[in-house]
Formats: C-alpha cells, structure tokens, sequence
C-alpha cells in the first residue's frame, strides 16, 4: 500500500491537490490511500504512526506551526519519508536543503498539475533506487536468520546472499550492529503498523488496549528469538543506542494511550483529578502491559474488563 499524507490548511487546495494525486496514482496502476491534515499540530501528534506514509507534501505557510517546524519533528522519527514543501513562496531552500526535501511545489502555477507529476516521478524514481534497495538488504537478512539463525547473520552472508559486494552493504550498514539496529527497528514499524493504532474508528480505550496488546504479543517472540541473544554482543554505547530505540517505540506507545483515552466518550467524566490523573492511570496501564507480556500472557480480556470498570459510565 502506497500512503501519501498531504498537510495544509487551505481546505480548497487540500482537495485540489488530492484529487490530482488520486489521478497520477490511478493512472500509474498504484494501491493507495490518501489522508489529509489540516494543521502541523494534528500531523505530529501521530507520533511513531507517522512511518506508515511513504510521501508527505507538506504546506510551509501554516499557522502556530508551521510546515518547517512540522518537518523538524518529523525527521526526529524518520530520516526515510519523502517531504514535499507546498509553499506560495520560493525562498525556502535552505530549509529544504536541511530537511532533505526533495521537492517544492509553488501554489498558483499556472502548470501546476503537470509539476505535481513531474514531481511524482521523481519520487517514484527515488523510491526504486534507494528505499527499496535497503529493503531488499533486510529481506535478504531476515532469509539467513530464519535458515541459519542469527548467529550466521554479518555484513559478508548478506553480500553473498544479494550476490553483491561487501562494500556496496557497507554504505547501507557500516557494522553488523547498524544492520541489528535496522531489523530492530523494521521489526517496530511492523508492529505499528497503521490499522493497530488508529482511533479514527470510534473504538473504546479498553479495545485500543487489546489492539496494541495483540500486535505486540504476536510479535514479541520473534524479537526475543531474534534480536535478544545478539544485544549481549553488542558494546555498551551499541546497547544504549538499541535501548533509546526502544524507548522511542514505547513513548509512542504511552503517546497512542492518552489520544485513545481523551477520544473515548464513554469515560466517566470527573474521574481524573489530581490524585488521580490521567498520567499516572496510563503509567499503571503500560507497566501492567509490560508485565503480561513478560510472563508470556496471550489473553488481554481480564485486563480489558479491568480497565472497562474502572473507565466506563
């Protein structure tokens, strides 16, 4: 699937700019969804979710934050989506520089449809030589894991694998642990996947709970099978850059609760106060999560019924 994210708040233009995308996507023979945003603030409060799209095209001249903020904070969580500056001003290119922005579309050009394809083929163009290249490294790595185990895994079986040079993976991964780190975080955005964490559909915070505690079971196994015995090699600096990944992933994890819990109108209201906050309640739900999932509990549903008592009018 294909996702593009386009952020702006001229309503008008949003819809133009979709509808424009929707006719390349469909012409090229593309699978893909299309959402829209209509501020910087809405775009970053998706947190690690924001991985799900491939392309964002990113309004610059938007109010309280604007897009040059907005693709700061983006580019904390990913180096690897594809920014697109939509702007009715040209003089940015610093800040495009700086962002690795591959393109600016100018708002008002007279030939604005067939830059909007133009810039699209760049992009597919870009995709197919670097983001998939990386992709196909780690397919190749997950094969000798899965054939040889982890312990066979090193920069020298890949090569051979891809029938490739040690040098050419080595200007994607300089050492086996940046190729453990990789799989690592691969392996998190496969858990956060976009259906898992969406709150668009209404669901209650209990039913948000069982969601990310199934995806997470599901695929915790695999993650201590593969990556845990590899961590105790790594050096400490190496571990601390692994445990700050995951620290992230879990953030973004507590970050998806609280929207879930503040979307959620069945909740009592009035049952938050300052002995009893909304921080603290999720701090509870997390460690217990953490818990259940360390002592290999496959069942969430007691817990569910637990938080549904405690929440629900």
């Amino acid at each position: 699937m294909f996702r593009i994210a386009i952020c702006d708040d001229e309503v008008l233009f949003t819809e133009e700019l979709k509808e424009l995308l929707c006719g390349y996507m469909t012409e090229k023979g593309f699978v893909f969804e299309i959402d829209t945003y209509s501020s910087g603030e809405a775009l970053i409060k998706l947190g690690i979710e924001i991985v799900q799209y491939k392309v964002l095209f990113l309004d610059i001249n938007m109010t309280k934050i604007n897009g040059i903020m907005t693709a700061e904070k983006i580019r904390k969580i990913s180096r690897e989506i594809i920014i697109v500056f939509v702007t009715a001003y040209v003089d940015y290119s610093l800040e495009g520089y700086r962002l690795d922005v591959v393109r600016y579309l100018l708002k008002g050009n007279a030939n604005f449809q067939s830059n909007v394809n133009e810039c699209m083929d760049a992009i597919i163009d870009k995709m197919n030589y670097s983001v998939t290249s990386k992709d196909l490294l780690l397919q190749a790595a997950k094969r000798i894991v899965q054939k040889d185990g982890m312990e066979k895994l090193n920069i020298r079986a890949i090569s051979k694998e891809c029938g490739i040079s040690v040098g050419t993976v080595y200007n994607y991964f300089p050492s086996k642990a940046d190729l453990i780190f990789a799989m690592v975080e691969d392996f998190w955005k496969n858990v956060f996947h976009s259906q898992t964490y969406d709150i668009r559909d209404n669901i209650s915070f209990p039913e948000l709970f069982g969601r990310v505690y199934q995806s997470l079971f599901q695929n915790i196994k695999q993650f201590q099978q593969e990556f845990l015995s590899q961590m105790v090699e790594l050096t400490g600096e190496e571990k601390r850059k692994g445990k700050n990944i995951e620290e992230i992933y879990f953030k973004h994890i507590k970050e998806g609760f609280l929207r879930g819990l503040e979307v959620d109108d069945k909740v009592k209201e009035g049952i938050f106060d300052e002995n009893f906050t909304k921080e603290k309640f999720l701090s509870f739900v997390f460690s217990q999560m953490m818990w259940m999932l360390k002592n290999g509990q496959e069942n969430s549903s007691f817990f569910q019924e637990v938080l549904k008592r405690i929440l629900d009018e």
